[in-house]
């Protein structure tokens, strides 16, 4: 399962949708607009096997690393959210679930940081 922060726009949601990438937005399709950072995770612990794409880098902690979930912080505009947000999903190194659970990833233009629950972190060039 793909979930979208409230933090990304209508318009990127939507142009992901365009490109058949199924995805649920908190506030719209998941809990309540304002949903705490906390109650976010509590949220995909229970949905298991998700990825939660936010621009909100106070996510982006190796301390938050969960087999049950994977958390990407987008630190590209906002405009530009749905384009990484599928470069991310396609990219060779984390392109299935299995790949990406227990993982954070901070995706910037110049390539993806990944930390993983091992505490290995690993720089993956786009």
């Amino acid at each position: 399962m793909i979930v979208l922060d409230e933090n990304i726009p209508e318009n990127q949601r939507q142009l992901l949708r365009s490109w058949r990438v199924r995805v649920q937005q908190i506030g719209h399709d998941l809990g309540h607009q304002g949903l705490a950072d906390d109650a976010i995770v509590s949220l995909l612990r229970r949905l298991g096997s998700a990825t939660f794409f936010t621009r909100d880098l106070r996510f982006c902690q190796t301390a938050r690393c969960h087999p049950r979930y994977c958390l990407v912080c987008l630190a590209v505009e906002q405009y530009e959210a749905a384009t990484f947000i599928r470069r991310m999903l396609r990219h060779r190194r984390l392109n299935t679930r299995r790949r990406r659970m227990g993982t954070v990833v901070r995706v910037t233009h110049t390539g993806l940081r990944v930390w993983r629950r091992s505490g290995d972190e690993e720089v993956l060039s786009w």
